[in-house]
């Protein structure tokens, strides 16, 4: 099944719909989300979450634990605990799987200053789950961990992403 996502800012949701025989769309999966605190926008270093058309580009953290902690797209080995956020409160922690997005429009969300991808914006983890339905990230789009887990098995690389405000 071929999935397409929609991110609605306003209701902090993201959407996966397919499409039946006929054409015709139908939500098939449902989750919350949290972007970011400073709302939308384009820009390189403005820690908004990017409007347009996107796509997932890299899929990162197949099988990796519920939990796992992520620097620079690598795994660093070790798992989450609240007692870590407890310790580093100002860390955005980016765990369990990451879906890195990649903007399709250019000069909108796709080369120079406005890059999704060169922004480093993805769909991931959270050891936030209680704030998911609330604008808080940095720029990129949260999940709860099994959610993401859920949603990383049924998209492939090239799955269209539509970020709405």
């Amino acid at each position: 099944m071929s999935l397409r996502l929609v991110i609605r800012l306003a209701e902090q949701r993201l959407y996966g719909y397919d499409s039946t025989p006929q054409g015709v769309e139908r939500v098939v999966c449902d989750y919350p989300v949290s972007s970011a605190a400073l709302g939308a926008g384009q820009l390189m270093k403005s820690f908004k979450t990017p409007l347009g058309k996107h796509e997932i580009k890299e899929k990162i953290g197949h099988d990796c634990p519920v939990n796992t902690v992520f620097r620079t797209r690598q795994t660093t080995g070790m798992i989450w605990s609240p007692e870590w956020s407890a310790m580093y409160p100002e860390t955005d922690w980016i765990l369990t799987r990451i879906l890195w997005l990649s903007g399709c429009e250019p000069g909108k969300n796709q080369g120079g200053d406005v890059d999704t991808h060169g922004r480093y914006i993805y769909i991931h983890g959270t050891s936030e789950e209680d704030l998911l339905g609330m604008p808080v990230s940095h720029g990129c789009i949260r999940m709860g961990n099994q959610a993401i887990i859920e949603l990383f098995n049924r998209v492939e690389v090239g799955t269209p992403v539509d970020i709405l405000e």
